[in-house]
């Protein structure tokens, strides 16, 4: 698979209309998605879907509503805007599922995001309540292994009325009604505090964020390894990306060491998480939302990329995602640069970079390994 090949859209038939997927996006193949889709029924006017994907489960009630895609990745937002770019009852927005518009809609869908941890899908679930108007219906989808029955009493704690439509195995899909009020929420924000190289830095994240609340032993690894890697040493002056760079946790040390930094990052929430550490931190760094690399300017090139890449996808281990990195990394180097990446020791990526890039060093096993390659 090229790079090319990763960010290319692909038609889906579903139903009268395309939906466009591509690898490492939500939401399809997904069994929770599919069984949502098969289980909504047309209710009232307006529509948000707070957890779309690429858009499988609310796509059918556009013959009947107009929906707003509210979404946080940029690969799956590209393939919204493809596949809805000229429905007039459709609007893709980028965004957090707490951001909708307050009573503002008949009904909400949400596939529940429990890969993101607890705490992100209570929020998700307090801006389903917030969204509807009073007696607005809510439908929910999940799989009991991963908490929908906690998450199912929790959300008719908030709207009241709930019962289960459809049971697939493990899967469950269930609607509710908006009966009680919507009490204000906390705010999400959080951070810590560590020292790195040195310096002492503080990182702000909001929920469901990659390691939140800490520095993933993986990354420690990376930065200590880098740290004793005499060619990554001294960065004062060098162009740093960090691919998947999360809330800066990898790339904030570098911009305090003196590096000009540049984070590319799918998650919406993850790129103000990371915004928010340059500026809790007095440092400059520049930030995108990106499917892997695409959103970056196309003439840049750096001198050392680093990455802690993904490998999880809805409960699946894919490389999809990885490989994709690996092949930016090859083509955003400049000659003469240094490719870092960490990464679980049975994950197979040396041969995704010895074939990108014909060299590989192996600096350090412990539970993890990092890799460089150089241009």
């Amino acid at each position: 698979m090229t790079l090319a090949d990763y960010h290319r859209l692909l038609p889906l038939q579903y139903g009268k209309m395309p939906l466009f997927v591509k690898a490492g996006a939500r939401g399809y193949p997904d069994p929770r998605y599919e069984l949502l889709a098969r289980a909504l029924e047309p209710f009232g006017e307006r529509v948000v879907d707070l957890n779309p994907g690429v858009g499988l489960a609310s796509a059918g009630l556009l013959e009947h509503s107009r929906v707003d895609l509210l979404e946080t990745s940029r690969a799956c937002l590209r393939c919204l805007e493809r596949s809805f770019a000229h429905h007039p009852g459709a609007r893709v927005r980028r965004g957090l599922p707490w951001e909708a518009e307050a009573e503002a809609y008949d009904q909400a869908v949400l596939v529940l995001p429990a890969e993101r941890g607890s705490r992100y899908v209570e929020l998700a679930l307090w801006g389903a309540a917030h969204s509807l108007r009073p007696g607005g219906r809510l439908w929910i989808a999940g799989d009991t292994k991963r908490g929908f029955e906690t998450y199912f009493k929790q959300a008719k704690q908030r709207l009241g009325y709930g019962l289960i439509r459809h049971r697939q195995g493990s899967l469950r899909v269930a609607v509710l009604e908006k009966e009680n009020p919507t009490p204000p929420v906390g705010a999400p924000w959080e951070s810590f505090a560590a020292e790195i190289w040195g310096h002492p830095l503080r990182f702000r994240h909001l929920p469901g964020v990659f390691s939140a609340g800490h520095l993933d032993p993986a990354s420690q690894l990376l930065l200590h390894t880098l740290h004793e890697d005499g060619r990554a040493g001294d960065v004062k002056g060098c162009t740093v990306l960090d691919l998947g760079g999360g809330y800066a946790g990898l790339s904030l040390p570098f911009a305090a060491a003196g590096a000009s930094v540049s984070v590319a990052e799918d998650d919406w929430g993850s790129v103000l998480s990371a915004q928010a550490s340059f500026r809790a931190n007095g440092l400059e760094g520049r930030v995108f939302h990106s499917d892997v690399e695409e959103a970056l300017p196309a003439a840049d090139r750096f001198d050392i990329i680093i990455s802690n890449p993904p490998f999880h996808l809805g409960g699946e281990v894919i490389l999809d995602v990885a490989q994709a990195f690996v092949q930016a990394a090859r083509s955003r180097l400049r000659s003469g640069g240094r490719f870092y990446l960490v990464a679980n020791s049975f994950l197979k990526y040396e041969p995704l970079l010895e074939a990108a890039f014909g060299n590989l060093s192996t600096l350090r096993r412990e539970g993890y390994k990092v890799l460089r390659s150089e241009a």
